[in-house]
């Protein structure tokens, strides 16, 4: 039987063989962007995302009084994300299935086979279930891309899987890895989907390194602090929109790596989640979540499924049997 020091050995070498192998794929992933680009057409009608949160226009004519719009509502109906549903998620970026099951194949094809692995879910945890595809949108790279070490995926790409999602009735998650660039920064550069009603976001912290450091190289992290202001900044969005409650996850499997947790803050409109990313055998997940989920509601949690990387899937009622239970499932 391995000893403790062993087995966290052992998970240390496979994280950095996994992130040696998304490395790779992010470089192919940049060779291909130009090609898909222009493979991707954006209408300038259907295919622009609608606006939430607007308000009436003005009379249809003389006389007659503008009908209020109702404030927007999440995918599947309702304001509020937690605690009324659980979320499902599947996590990658396109045409990268080393990066995740939510690059493998067309959006619409992932969002399909997400509803479909999303349904088991409501049995196993009595709960409404709320699908999710968790996008990557800033993606880092071992390049240094301008000093930044990431780049930012096109907006049509953006665009092409919000009209996946809304089709599955779900919502899109932009996911931040940042590499030396600012998590701020690159959430305001996202503004114009987080202005819809039914796009949240996600932080990568592994993804965000000092100005020495490469991603994938060295094991980022981020401050407590910077996760606040990301958050301040979704909750006047929501504020300013009317928007209902936006999801804001930020990922993490070591305990160094979201610095300061305890001051961590709550803002109004905002679901905060801490989303746990060991893989491996059950019994390694399992200790690495009981070790980082929050406790208590200040918090949400979340626990993620590697479907390459772990040693027999979990399958949906084992993970509703994890305590305390997850609000969010991210499949990997």
């Amino acid at each position: 039987m391995l000893s403790e020091d062993e087995r966290r050995d052992r998970r240390e070498r496979r994280r950095q063989d996994l992130r040696r192998r998304r490395l790779g794929a992010l470089g192919g992933l940049l060779l291909a962007i130009a090609a898909l680009t222009a493979g991707i057409v954006v209408g300038s009608g259907g295919d622009e995302p609608s606006r939430g949160g607007g308000q009436a226009a003005s009379g249809q004519g003389d006389g007659e009084e503008a009908k209020p719009v109702p404030p927007p509502q999440l995918p599947r109906g309702g304001r509020r994300i937690f605690p009324d549903n659980r979320v499902v998620a599947f996590y990658g970026a396109p045409n990268a299935a080393a990066l995740g099951i939510l690059g493998i194949g067309t959006p619409t094809r992932a969002g399909r086979k997400l509803q479909k692995v999303a349904r088991p879910y409501v049995r196993a945890g009595r709960k409404p279930v709320l699908p999710a595809m968790e996008l990557i949108a800033t993606v880092a790279s071992g390049a240094s891309t301008g000093g930044r070490y990431s780049y930012r995926q096109p907006r049509a790409f953006m665009d092409r899987y919000l009209k996946a999602a809304r089709r599955a009735k779900a919502l899109l998650l932009l996911d931040v890895q940042p590499g030396r660039a600012d998590f701020l920064k690159e959430t305001r550069a996202l503004r114009k989907w987080l202005r819809e009603p039914d796009v949240g976001l996600a932080l990568d912290p592994e993804w965000h390194v000092s100005d020495t450091q490469i991603p994938g190289k060295a094991l980022g992290s981020v401050e407590a602090a910077d996760i606040n202001r990301v958050s301040k900044y979704l909750s006047g969005i929501v504020r300013q929109g009317n928007l209902p409650q936006k999801l804001l996850i930020v990922h993490q499997f070591t305990p160094g790596m979201i610095k300061n947790r305890s001051q961590l803050r709550r803002y109004p409109g905002v679901a905060l989640v801490m989303n746990i990313d060991g893989f491996g055998n059950r019994a390694d997940k399992i200790a690495v979540y009981r070790d980082l989920a929050p406790r208590g509601r200040k918090l949400g949690r979340g626990f993620k499924l590697f479907y390459e990387e772990d040693e027999g899937l979990m399958s949906p009622r084992e993970v509703m049997r994890l305590r305390p239970r997850p609000d969010v499932v991210v499949y990997e």
